[in-house]
């Protein structure tokens, strides 16, 4: 009869472990990042993104207001930065704004 493993997992880090590596990790950063985008910007810009699309690593913003496409692109690191902070790690290392 085989040994049974004993070595206790939590359940978040065994889905972690499936999740890294897959085909799942892609999507769920494309999902963090949008939902990221919305938290750290806040309901002001929000109202004013039209779409959000993530092609690791580069982020593109549409916006409806080109007063504010300007003046984000002025803020672009530091806006990279606050993103890349929330998620925990470094997804996004361009953004353009259209």
């Amino acid at each position: 009869m085989p040994k049974r493993n004993t070595e206790s997992q939590t359940i978040a880090s065994v889905l972690q472990n499936m999740i890294i590596g897959s085909k799942l990790e892609n999507g769920l950063n494309k999902v963090a990042v949008e939902s990221v985008w919305h938290e750290v910007m806040g309901p002001p810009i929000s109202k004013y993104t039209k779409s959000i699309k993530w092609s690791a690593p580069v982020l593109y913003i549409y916006l409806s207001s080109s007063v504010l496409r300007e003046e984000l692109h002025y803020g672009k690191e530091k806006i990279i930065k606050m993103l890349n902070e929330a998620l925990g790690q470094e997804l996004v290392s361009d953004i353009v704004f259209k």
